[in-house]
């Protein structure tokens, strides 16, 4: 028997799972570690805690499945994207790295956003400017902090980092730097004129790989810290979301995956480019001929943790014996559908697709006196899936209806969410049960690269299992009528976002 490891490096949890030949998981470990938002905007983690907790969740991984070094075939790499680390000329660490969720680059997307050169720009790299994207990052660091660009000699990510304190290499995958928003998707190279609005050249990036590429020859302070033969082949792998879409299955036009934890994304893979003409979907290279498309949401479950924690009732919380979200789903449960007409608009952090403005602010819309916390709690859980389906629809739009979705994260917990869900698309959705798509995704690239498969598609049959959600037709009906609603809505309100952003932050002032 023949065994891989998964390894998926996220933007506060890395996990490690061993499978086995067939695809089965044998065991796991994950550890956690903060994340620093010391400024506001600010969304950073520490190198060197990353590098550890790889180490860790390797060796503990390893370790409790009982698996002989002899039987380890490879492991697969996946990490978080739209990340930047600023590196001297021995690669060693000149700043933290600064996470996808560091939105203190706005003013220079919003400058981009209003430019020329934004259309074109997202025509040749099919990365949306918004301040998540590295570009943008570089430009603000180019402008708040030009003595530390002139001294970063280096200009990497989690991966290429990571894939550096193990090897000596730098070098990272191709959907990777795909999502920098300075990678040409059809010429598949770094693009020129992107890197010259970061003032930056090709030699201080990373070199760039297909997803299947091995690195081998762990560096000797390395290897006597990993439980792993020394040339053992790690695979780069791709982006954590695009590894999702393998694991779940969701690798043919026709299936999309959709991800809803703490934020929330849709993605479908490709064989061509899908341009958005209105930017408001991502496209980014995946490997050999394929694509991902999609749009990543910043608001997800995060959004209802806040509504959890703030709209349900301590003495109901006591009186049921449970806890606050088994409070909040059977109060949601017990709500009529469409919240008494009650609009929520989840945009508490900004938003990414298909908004694409770190200024977006939530709100609730129609309230009347007949509302109570009940109508708002169940209309904060429509709010958050019905922006994830004005994406969804765009997707429709630009690829075509799809025949299935597989929904996985956080939200699965939530039966009365997993309905709703399949109400709102009006589509069948699968929920997989117990189940970590993206290290599986890496696993079978890694199978893929060592040649036990021919197609990473092939763990779609592994042993898993699957529950169905139908939509519902009078929810259907009832949502079909508020969608268009939330969307008219959204576009009333979206020019005062920066107005209202800029209020808060002065009233912020008057408060200190």
């Amino acid at each position: 028997m023949s065994y891989y490891l998964g390894v998926d490096v996220g933007t506060t949890t890395t996990r490690a799972i061993v499978y086995d030949q067939n695809a089965r998981k044998i065991q796991e470990a994950s550890q956690t570690y903060p994340l620093y938002r010391q400024a506001d905007g600010m969304a950073e983690q520490e190198p060197q805690q990353l590098v550890d907790a790889v180490i860790d969740v390797i060796n503990q991984a390893v370790d409790a499945a009982g698996v002989s070094q002899s039987d380890l075939t490879a492991v697969g790499f996946s990490s978080s994207n739209q990340s930047v680390i600023l590196l001297d000329k021995r690669y060693q660490p000149l700043s933290r790295v600064i996470t996808w969720a560091d939105t203190r680059a706005a003013r220079v997307a919003k400058r981009v956003q209003q430019s020329l050169t934004a259309q074109p720009l997202y025509s040749r790299t099919g990365t949306p400017v918004h301040p998540m994207s590295p570009l943008i990052k570089l430009m603000w660091l180019q402008e708040e902090h030009p003595a530390l660009m002139t001294k970063a000699a280096h200009i990497g990510d989690v991966k290429s980092f990571l894939f550096n304190q193990l090897f000596g290499c730098f070098k990272v995958d191709i959907s990777i730097a795909s999502s920098t928003g300075m990678f040409n998707i059809t010429k598949s190279e770094w693009d020129s004129e992107a890197l010259k609005m970061a003032k930056i050249s090709a030699d201080q990036l990373p070199q760039v790989v297909n997803a299947t590429a091995q690195q081998v020859g762990l560096l000797p302070a390395m290897a006597s810290r990993l439980h792993l033969p020394a040339n053992i082949p790690f695979i780069f792998g791709a982006y954590d979301g695009a590894m999702t879409n393998i694991g779940v299955g969701a690798t043919a036009e026709d299936t999309v995956a959709i991800t809803i934890g703490s934020s929330a994304g849709v993605r479908v893979i490709t064989d061509h480019p899908v341009i958005d003409p209105e930017q408001r979907l991502f496209c980014y290279c995946l490997d050999e001929g394929k694509w991902v498309v999609g749009g990543p949401l910043n608001n997800g479950g995060a959004v209802f943790d806040w509504a959890v924690r703030h709209m349900v009732d301590t003495n109901a919380v006591r009186n049921s014996g449970g806890d606050q979200f088994g409070v909040a789903n059977s109060v949601i449960a017990e709500t009529p559908v469409g919240a008494h007409g009650l609009i929520f608009h989840p945009f508490l952090g900004g938003e990414r697709a298909p908004l694409w403005d770190a200024n977006a602010r939530g709100s609730f819309s129609g309230l009347t006196p007949l509302h109570t916390r009940a109508d708002m709690l169940r209309s904060v859980m429509e709010g958050i899936t019905m922006n994830i389906a004005t994406v969804f629809q765009v997707l429709c739009e630009l690829v075509g209806r799809p025949k299935s979705v597989t929904a996985t994260g956080g939200f699965s917990r939530s039966l009365v969410w997993r309905q709703m869900l399949a109400d709102v698309l009006n589509t069948k959705v699968k929920v997989p049960q117990h189940f970590a798509a993206a290290t599986l995704g890496v696993a079978a690239m890694a199978m893929k690269s060592t040649g036990l498969i021919d197609k990473a598609a092939t763990v779609a049959n592994h042993d898993m299992t699957v529950e169905e959600y139908q939509p519902q037709v009078a929810a259907v009906d009832i949502y079909q009528q508020v969608l268009p609603i939330f969307t008219q809505l959204e576009g009333f309100l979206a020019p005062s976002y920066q107005s209202l952003a800029a209020l808060q932050e002065r009233l912020s002032h008057y408060q200190e």
